[in-house]
């Protein structure tokens, strides 16, 4: 964690140095550093060390009234010991239930070192300029992302999940290859940048007609080969971001996956490759018209995010596991992403780079949320479950099998109907969960309210009226299941109640954990007072890329 925010300290610092000139390119030429990429450097870097808070720190602690304070710390450190030495056992023994519990992340030595992977790729990526760099940048973070979905082994459902995720994986990258494939083909050069020309000049020379010789010497750079070739190369890049009709995947691999590694699937994979998406629309298709009568990569595009509007919003009505929910929830926000990449006016890339940051910040509190909620009701057992099980001081499947334990351990919470009631447990986590899942829906004056109405503006503004429309019904349609899972934690009555055990009651959340739900929570709401704080940095950001 100290070394990515050291690492953000740097990219800040470079973007004074940068911010002379419109970018420097490095190793060959195979990576461009701009002001706008390191922006996102930045962002991506402290996101992540706020990930790293799950596994950092372990997610409760016991709390000792004897050692509230530094003197009667030092003066009653062996308070404890010299009392009754079977209430020091049952305690010793209890704190190593807590421990064991959730602690099997911090025996795999290797994670931090995966996740500097995953990290390392996603920062590559966003700063590609040649397509051999574009390709082993998203290998880079895709092999980091399906070694950590398998590396709780115990876990059947992880295991399978991650092996989905690998497969799938590798057929999306077939596609990114094959596409990279036709466009070297048509065009003879690996650089985006000689790319973008030779889409130029094969723009400029099909309506100049009257110039034979150019013609002839341009004939083989006709803009519909390099549309076909990015339509390929965009379908193994959707398939990576789970954009409709390629996101079958994601629903099962949320939902097997532990929920720590769900964060860096559904967040910093995506994160990425929409920053480098932006760069590719803005430099291949700015001189199309907005009409589906000119071939247009970008009109796979305005499909994928039509689609993913659609089933985002139908097929999350009927979930019952809260990881689906929360991927069909990914689906839906997708598409207004890509509805805002597909206009590719000024105003539409303002929103489109103002929902990210909102899309990453909300879907961060809420996995947060998720995991503290889950470590929370260890000290509580579900008064339905059977006397025998009732015993055991966390909320267990309905299933002894070791399996389902392991999955419990990984995913502490994993059905809406466990929410039931939450609010009378912990009515702070159930608020920060109820802002978070209202700033989703679009509720003014948060966050998420604003991100959607800016891509809906400039989406009208460019005429785009029936994708504009269809996006308001399933916003509205979307809003059904957010509000359900308000319903489950305010208006049920719990049906947990605090376990037996003497040392229950001095169990508490992490202080890190505790933290940063409360800082995220707090940006959230903070929006409502400091909206042209966070416009500007869009705005700047949009104008910095224009510049370019």
């Amino acid at each position: 964690m100290i070394t990515l925010v050291l690492a953000a300290f740097i990219a800040l610092n470079n973007l004074f140095i940068l911010s002379l000139h419109k970018g420097i390119g490095i190793y060959g030429g195979l990576f461009h550093i701009t002001p706008y990429t390191q922006s996102f450097n930045v962002f991506i870097l402290i996101v992540s060390a706020v990930i790293l808070n799950l596994t950092s720190f372990y997610p409760r602690k016991l709390f000792y009234s004897g050692w509230t304070s530094l003197s009667r710390l030092i003066s009653s450190k062996n308070e404890l010991i010299n009392k009754d030495s079977s209430l020091s056992n049952q305690m010793k023994d209890f704190s190593q239930k807590i421990s064991n519990s959730t602690g099997e992340q911090f025996r795999i030595i290797e994670y931090p070192l995966i996740v500097l992977f995953v990290i390392i790729g996603a920062l590559f990526l966003m700063s590609a300029s040649d397509l051999i760099s574009v390709f082993l940048s998203i290998e880079l973070q895709s092999y980091g992302l399906y070694i950590l979905s398998t590396l709780y082994r115990d876990s059947e459902k992880a295991t399978g999940a991650g092996l989905t995720y690998f497969l799938l994986g590798g057929l999306s990258s077939c596609f990114i290859l094959l596409g990279s494939s036709l466009l070297y083909v048509n065009s003879g050069t690996t650089s985006l940048e000689g790319i973008y020309l030779i889409s130029s000049i094969s723009e400029v020379t099909s309506n100049e007609t009257s110039n034979l010789t150019l013609s002839l010497v341009t004939s083989w750079y006709k803009p519909y080969y390099i549309h076909l070739s990015l339509i390929i190369l965009a379908v193994g890049f959707l398939f990576k971001v789970s954009a409709a009709p390629f996101h079958f995947w994601s629903p099962d691999v949320y939902d097997a996956i532990p929920t720590i590694v769900t964060t860096f699937v559904a967040i910093i994979a995506k994160i990425s490759i929409f920053i480098f998406f932006l760069e590719l629309v803005y430099y291949t298709c700015g001189g199309d018209n907005n009409t589906f009568a000119v071939f247009s990569w970008r009109n796979c595009l305005l499909l994928s995010s039509l689609a993913s509007l659609i089933i985002g919003s139908l097929l999350g009505l009927v979930q019952t596991r809260i990881k689906r929910l929360y991927a069909y929830s990914t689906i839906s926000h997708v598409g207004f992403i890509l509805l805002g990449l597909s206009v590719n006016s000024v105003e539409s890339i303002q929103a489109y780079i103002f929902y990210i940051i909102t899309y990453t910040i909300s879907n961060l509190n809420a996995f947060l949320i998720l995991l503290a909620i889950g470590y929370s009701l260890f000290i509580y057992v579900n008064v339905n479950e059977e006397t025998s099980k009732a015993k055991n001081p966390y909320f267990l499947s309905k299933s002894n099998n070791t399996s389902d334990r392991n999955d419990k351990n990984n995913s502490p919470l994993q059905l809406i109907s466990e929410l039931k009631g939450y609010y009378y447990i912990n009515p702070y986590l159930a608020i920060s969960l109820s802002i978070t899942l209202f700033s989703f829906v679009g509720v003014p004056p948060l966050f998420g309210f604003f991100a959607k109405q800016m891509i809906l503006s400039s989406a009208l503004d460019s005429g785009y009226f029936f994708i504009t429309l269809v996006a308001i019904i399933t916003s509205v349609i979307g809003a059904v299941y957010y509000l359900s899972l308000v319903k489950q934690i305010f208006f049920f009555k719990s049906s947990y109640k605090l376990n037996s055990n003497a040392f229950t009651s001095k169990i508490i959340l992490s202080s890190a954990l505790s933290f940063s739900i409360s800082i995220i929570t707090l940006i959230l709401l903070a929006f409502i007072f400091t909206p042209n704080e966070w416009l500007s940095v869009a705005n700047i950001l949009t104008l910095i890329l224009f510049k370019h």
